[in-house]
């Protein structure tokens, strides 16, 4: 059975995800690797990255394997520059990568399987670790 790529995403406050950052920097805080890759400041900052629309685009460069971006346009039957905004905003939460081809083509890739996310609901315990 082939490895399934999950990608973790956590939900925090912006300035807890700056802290945590911070002293990951220092060397103060070593992140164990059950813990969230991406964090998001808020469920509504991740559920417009992940809007119905978006998670569709993202199964379909997953499944179709698209070799450029104008083909992904003519799959998805969105505007090339409007993927290319969305995919660039993806790539930047590491939902994506967008692979840059001797062409000068790009290639649009899913980075993960499976997606889990993590809300911690108390404050007391600073970004659930």
């Amino acid at each position: 059975m082939s490895h399934v790529h999950i990608l973790r995403v956590g939900i925090a406050p912006y300035e807890e995800i700056k802290e945590r950052t911070l002293a990951i920097a220092r060397g103060d805080y070593k992140p164990s690797p059950n813990e969230p890759k991406v964090w998001f400041s808020s469920l509504e900052s991740l559920a417009q990255v992940l809007s119905t629309h978006n998670k569709l685009l993202l199964e379909l460069i997953a499944q179709a394997k698209p070799q450029s971006m104008t083909e992904l346009a003519q799959l998805s039957g969105r505007h090339k520059s409007n993927l290319s905004r969305t995919l660039r905003t993806m790539e930047h939460y590491g939902l994506v990568s967008l692979q840059r081809k001797k062409s000068g083509e790009i290639c649009p890739r899913v980075t993960f399987d499976h997606l889990r996310v993590d809300l911690c609901l108390s404050h007391e315990n600073r970004m659930c670790h």
